[in-house]
């Protein structure tokens, strides 16, 4: 005890004076010094919402020069190297070039530049029988589409306009008898060839179907697309409901027939039946109904080529109507009497009844020109007492409806002559187009 005792409690030469010696954590810590940092807590990053879609990126800022005597890794000297700014240039990237569309815009839809009789004729009104002539005299050729031409139509509240859709991907509008530029619109909405085009019934809008799988509508007086009805098959043909103005139907290359509702722009009603591609589709004038032509090679059943179908049951009332072996490019109704035709792809238009069982005329038919494969139309005339057709010879061919004589033929066309459309006021006035990429009116 002795020893420990004098092991701890001896005092050294510095402390002599009887100054008590520091503590441990005196020597170590001097006493003016702060206590130790605590060890930082973690606390979660806040959410920043992501940046909204229609904000414009903004692009980064150009790297700069490191600092002088800072280390640059191998990584920041790889992305220097590859700035599109060179190190210490001040000059800015160039901003990026827009694309350019061309304005669908080309002519002009008044009628204050017509011929004084055709403005006239549109003015007054006429109809159905009030003049017997044929249209036999070129009146206007249009020329503007590079291929083929499939359909055409003429706008109902505005006689002076034709529409025409072409396999050049375009839809021309064309102010007929202008006599200055007869080009009024150009619409290159669509990215491939365009099968069908038709107006509204009351108002300027234009409906158009294409090889795109997509149907698209127009306002035509600001040349604007204003909707598009994307399918899942190439549409085909395209018709107004004459009931309601608001409804189309649409058929495509896989079977489908669709009802669609431009205010919605969606698909109200489907009709199923395994069917063909479809060729051609016809409202009956009260819109409760309407008649599909399919094509029935695939499946070898001739009896589905013409089917009339219930809307609102969605149901067929019959699809053996025709059952030879030949399918139709075209359907129409008579415009007053109960029956509609068919064109067959065995050169002749046939008749049927149209009210069950929907029989076909077997003593009379419309021969002479020549189908052959071709998606030639027909047209009735505004009276109804005519019934004209295009052929694969490029002629419009004339028929009397009540005895189906025949009246005479026009040539249109070098080529095949496929759609032929009459005017809705003027009774002696008709469009036709075909493959040679040229829309002709005679008068």
């Amino acid at each position: 005890m002795d020893l420990l005792s004098a092991a701890y409690g001896a005092t050294s030469d510095d402390d002599a004076d009887g100054t008590p010696a520091p503590s441990l954590a005196t020597r170590i810590l001097p006493s003016d010094a702060p206590p130790p940092p605590k060890r930082p807590r973690w606390e979660p990053t806040p959410y920043l919402p992501p940046r909204p879609l229609s904000a414009p990126l903004q692009a980064a800022p150009p790297l700069s020069a490191p600092a002088s005597g800072r280390y640059v890794s191998k990584r920041e000297r790889a992305l220097l190297a590859a700035s599109p700014v060179p190190v210490g240039s001040a000059t800015p990237l160039p901003p990026p070039i827009a694309p350019e569309f061309d304005s669908p815009v080309v002519g002009s839809l008044a009628d204050s530049n017509i011929r004084a009789d055709i403005l006239h004729s549109l003015r007054s009104q006429l109809k159905h029988g009030s003049s017997n002539s044929l249209p036999l005299t070129l009146s206007v050729s249009l020329r503007s589409h590079t291929k083929a031409v499939n359909s055409v139509d003429w706008a109902p509240s505005h006689g002076h306009l034709l529409a025409s859709a072409g396999m050049d991907h375009t839809v021309h509008i064309w102010n007929v008898w202008n006599q200055g530029n007869t080009t009024a619109r150009v619409l290159k909405y669509h990215t491939a060839a365009v099968k069908d085009v038709r107006w509204s019934p009351h108002r300027p809008l234009l409906l158009s179907g294409g090889f795109d799988c997509s149907s698209r509508l127009v306002d035509v007086e600001e040349g604007k697309e204003i909707s598009v009805f994307k399918e899942d098959q190439a549409v085909e043909v395209i018709k107004f409901n004459p009931s309601n103005s608001n409804i189309f139907l649409s058929g495509g290359s896989k079977g489908s027939l669709r009802l669609w509702d431009i205010r919605s722009g969606l698909a109200t009603t489907e009709f199923h039946k395994s069917l063909g591609t479809i060729l051609d589709i016809e409202f009956s004038a009260d819109g409760k109904q309407f008649i599909s032509s399919t094509d029935t090679t695939r499946s070898n059943i001739s009896e589905n080529s013409i089917i009339i179908w219930d809307i609102l049951r969605q149901v067929p009332l019959s699809n053996q109507v025709y059952t030879e072996a030949f399918t139709c490019p075209c359907v129409r109704y008579h415009p007053y009497e109960s029956s509609f035709i068919a064109q067959s792809n065995g050169n002749y238009i046939a008749i049927f009844s149209a009210r069950p069982p929907f029989k076909l005329n077997r003593y009379r038919r419309f021969e002479g020109h020549g189908v052959w494969g071709f998606p030639v139309k027909c047209s009735f005339s505004l009276s109804g007492r005519e019934l004209a057709s295009g052929s694969s010879d490029g002629c419009i061919y004339f028929y009397d409806y009540k005895s189906s004589k025949f009246l005479r033929k026009i040539e249109a066309f070098k080529e095949a002559c496929t759609y032929v459309a009459y005017h809705p006021v003027i009774p002696n006035v008709i469009a036709s187009c075909g493959w040679t990429g040229e829309v002709t009116v005679f008068e």
